[in-house]
């Protein structure tokens, strides 16, 4: 069986930045091992699946070890994918998600890819010596999410100088950890780390901003706010907090068209 596969860069304005995404867009599904193996071939950090249903597609998304709740980048390049090599495509795209539920995507004219997301369930607790011997820093809160913990630093210079140890990250019983910081030219700036699922440290995570969003609205007092993820690669990201939901916005680049043999 022959299936067509896209590689795109999500947060990015040129190829080699942002985060790569692979996207397959299926008639119908295939089976979880196959997807799972697929991922880990690929060795993204996502690949996405995508299968239409009426006029909403359902989308699933896996890292080379296992499938995740949401995926923000992978979402965004699956409607670069839509939108820009298939024919009669909505605007917006409604994907439906199991584990997540109704995500809306809108192709702007200005070239941004908005996406509407639920926003994360939060609570700020005690800070966990295990996080802050992995990160190898102390933070000022620590708040955990529905499957991450965010701790809040005061500059963007700790967050660039943080060099974790991904070994004792491993360990930790969450999906991720977030390290985020007023920053220096954008609202906040922020890095991703999640060696248990096969990422040890993500360049651009969209599905982050539903924690880091909410988090600095509340913070800074204001809806709109800009964002950077100081991986690497980097990537930008315009977000808004729309009370129970967020929007992400984003572009895309085109890397890789292909087709791959199962």
């Amino acid at each position: 069986m022959k299936q067509r596969i896209f590689q795109i860069d999500a947060f990015a304005e040129e190829v080699f930045k942002g985060n790569p995404a692979a996207v397959c867009i299926m008639d119908t599904w295939i089976s979880e091992q196959t997807m799972q193996q697929i991922a880990m071939e690929n060795n993204l950090a996502e690949t996405a699946f995508v299968v239409p249903s009426g006029r909403q597609f359902e989308i699933r998304w896996f890292t080379p070890e296992t499938e995740v709740d949401l995926c923000g980048h992978a979402t965004l390049a699956s409607a670069y994918v839509l939108f820009h090599y298939f024919d009669n495509i909505p605007n917006p795209i409604e994907f439906y998600s199991s584990r997540s539920g109704k995500l809306i995507v809108e192709n702007r004219s200005d070239g941004y890819i908005t996406m509407d997301f639920p926003k994360d369930v939060y609570e700020e607790i005690a800070t966990v010596a295990e996080i802050n011997q992995a990160i190898g820093a102390d933070p000022v809160k620590t708040i955990k999410g529905k499957t991450d913990y965010l701790l809040i630093f005061n500059s963007q210079k700790e967050i660039e100088n943080i060099s974790p140890n991904f070994h004792l990250l491993d360990q930790l019983d969450c999906r991720g950890v977030i390290i985020s910081a007023p920053g220096e030219s954008v609202d906040f700036v922020s890095r991703f780390f999640a060696p248990q699922c096969g990422i040890p440290e993500d360049p651009v995570t969209g599905s982050a901003h539903t924690t880091l969003t909410p988090y600095w609205s509340e913070k800074f007092s204001k809806n709109k706010l800009t964002a950077r993820q100081l991986s690497q690669r980097g990537g930008t990201l315009i977000c808004e907090d729309l009370g129970e939901r967020i929007k992400i916005s984003g572009k895309a680049v085109p890397y890789l068209v292909g087709e791959i043999e199962i």
